[in-house]
């Protein structure tokens, strides 16, 4: 942990620029997300390989645990880097703080100009309402969030659908019983953000999951 938190200083926030797309993975790094928090580790390489060969993309890993403990990565521009620190980082028990990462999302927003949060996560300990108005503030400056729910619980569910809704993006339930579910989601996202839904359409065009968010996203 230590050496995340030294790299995390050691890195200024790049600066937005035609060629890098900026986005968001943010996680909750509760004692209850291990499992999930080890797999997007080792899977999180194809929101890079997603990505045209033309742009770039770089991504920001953002989580929550322990006591009022949020963390923040520098933005990692290959998938090795941002492994290499999510490796680093071991999950406490702690309640949620959604809207806390949210608020560094939208500072994140006007500093680089992100192009969408990732969010995945199971539990919602924070106050409905005030989650969904800061979603609706993220819509109105054109950052969507992509909220992807492990398990099964309805008011977690109906909570990361408004959300999703409000902010211009689209939610969806994921298994880590399902091969390879979770890495489609993940590149999606990165092909949306980068080449808009042109892009996450051609990716759609052979996988369900794809086609289910494509549905929930805003005409251009």
């Amino acid at each position: 942990m230590a050496k995340f938190l030294e790299q995390a200083d050691r890195h200024p926030i790049a600066v937005a620029s035609d060629e890098l797309t900026h986005i968001m993975f943010g996680m909750d790094a509760t004692a209850s997300r291990e499992p999930t928090w080890d797999h997007a580790s080792h899977i999180q390489h194809e929101m890079f390989n997603a990505v045209a060969t033309h742009r770039s993309l770089a991504v920001q890993l953002c989580f929550y645990r322990g006591f009022r403990e949020l963390k923040t990565s520098q933005f990692c521009q290959s998938a090795d880097e941002l492994s290499r620190l999510m490796s680093q980082v071991r999950c406490q028990g702690g309640h949620t703080q959604i809207l806390r990462l949210l608020n560094h999302a939208a500072k994140t927003h006007r500093q680089t100009g992100l192009r969408a949060v990732i969010f995945v996560g199971d539990a919602i300990e924070e106050k409905v309402d005030d989650l969904c108005a800061k979603a609706g503030e993220l819509g109105l400056k054109n950052l969507p969030l992509f909220l992807f729910q492990e398990g099964q619980d309805p008011g977690v569910t109906r909570t990361f659908k408004a959300m999703a809704k409000l902010s211009g993006g689209a939610f969806a339930p994921f298994d880590l019983n399902s091969s390879g579910q979770l890495k489609r989601l993940l590149a999606g996202v990165a092909a949306y953000a980068t080449g808009g839904r042109s892009a996450l359409n051609a990716l759609a065009q052979k996988q369900t999951e794809l086609k289910a968010l494509l549905q929930q996203l805003p005409p251009t």
